[in-house]
């Protein structure tokens, strides 16, 4: 895809947070702990594609999405925004910025106020984007925002509040408060990690309709690989920080070639795959992000492992036409 139709564009960014210590240690011994987040990531993202960020807790997937909102600080690194590097410093950038870009969290019994009915949280997000709106207007909108996630008839919804609404309802509320903006890019994360299976697959349905209906681009950030499978255009698996692979979804769940991906998709089962899959457990636990293993930082748990993978760090590196792979010797695990 040509950078001129990406709506996002993530150059070798890096975040890292140190972690506060006791006065001995930060003052008299100068002992600093950092915590690398996410390191010398690249990623674009198309105008109506949707990508997912895959990979465990502690990956790096959503301070990859929050950094790209500038929600979290970056260290280095560029990202870029429909082809122009993101102004923080700007006031009237960034309150511009808000309304093409935005993000729906993971917990819905948290990121919606317990005091604003749906109305006033629905609509919040047009009292920031320089329009004066009357009552009916900013009616009219909450009600379309609402029936759009699901919500019908809207009118029914809205003067109830948070704890009046199931968990999907919360849910559908959240993604009523990105839709009502007409956003152009989507940071969804674990969006239905705490839903019912029958809610999840009517969330997902809806990204799918945001993404031909509005040409909405979104970043899903999940640890369930079978739902990243089931809605989007690419596919990029997170370990410790990094980006160990990048390829189309069925690619991903198919013919992976990391043996992390590997190990993630032997779990996963795909629709027309006949062959009946070996699963493959991995042995230790994922080594912290404050220490890092030298090389290759999956090397402690590959069972591919080779003398060069614990010296050399690999480079994201183009195996076939879209599939990238940070690996030294990728083959498939038999």
């Amino acid at each position: 895809m040509s950078e001129k139709n990406n709506i996002v564009e993530i150059k070798d960014l890096k975040v890292d947070f140190q972690i506060r210590q006791g006065f001995v240690k930060e003052v008299i011994k100068r002992e600093k702990k950092i915590v690398k987040a996410v390191d010398r990531v690249n990623l674009s993202i198309g105008k109506g594609e949707i990508v997912s960020l895959v990979g465990e807790s502690g990956s790096g997937k959503t301070t990859t999405g929050r950094a790209i909102l500038q929600l979290a600080p970056k260290t280095s690194g560029e990202i870029l925004f429909d082809g122009k590097p993101i102004e923080a410093k700007s006031g009237a950038y960034m309150k511009a910025f808000r309304a093409r870009a935005q993000m729906i969290f993971q917990d819905p019994y948290q990121s919606l106020n317990p005091r604003f009915t749906v109305t006033d949280i629905v609509a919040e997000p047009l009292l920031f984007d320089g329009t004066t709106y009357s009552e009916e207007e900013r009616e009219a909108r909450v009600i379309e925002a609402l029936e759009f996630a699901g919500l019908k008839p809207g009118k029914d919804f809205l003067n109830r509040y948070p704890h009046e609404l199931s968990g999907g309802q919360r849910q559908r509320v959240s993604i009523a408060t990105c839709f009502v903006m007409s956003p152009d890019f989507i940071v969804a994360d674990e969006p239905v990690s705490m839903l019912d299976a029958s809610v999840r697959a009517d969330i997902l349905k809806l990204f799918v309709e945001m993404k031909t209906q509005k040409n909405t681009s979104l970043m899903f950030i999940t640890h369930d690989l079978s739902l990243a499978w089931l809605i989007s255009d690419r596919i990029a698996i997170m370990y410790l920080g990094k980006i160990v692979e990048i390829g189309s979804a069925d690619l991903i769940a198919g013919k992976c070639m990391h043996p992390y991906s590997q190990a993630l998709t032997s779990v996963v089962t795909v629709v027309g795959d006949r062959n009946k899959r070996k699963r493959i457990v991995l042995e230790g636990e994922t080594p912290s992000p404050i220490d890092i293993p030298s090389g290759c930082r999956f090397h402690t748990r590959c069972p591919l492992v080779q003398e060069r993978c614990r010296v050399e760090s690999p480079e994201l590196r183009e195996i076939s036409e879209g599939h990238f792979v940070a690996c030294h010797f990728p083959e498939r695990i038999e």
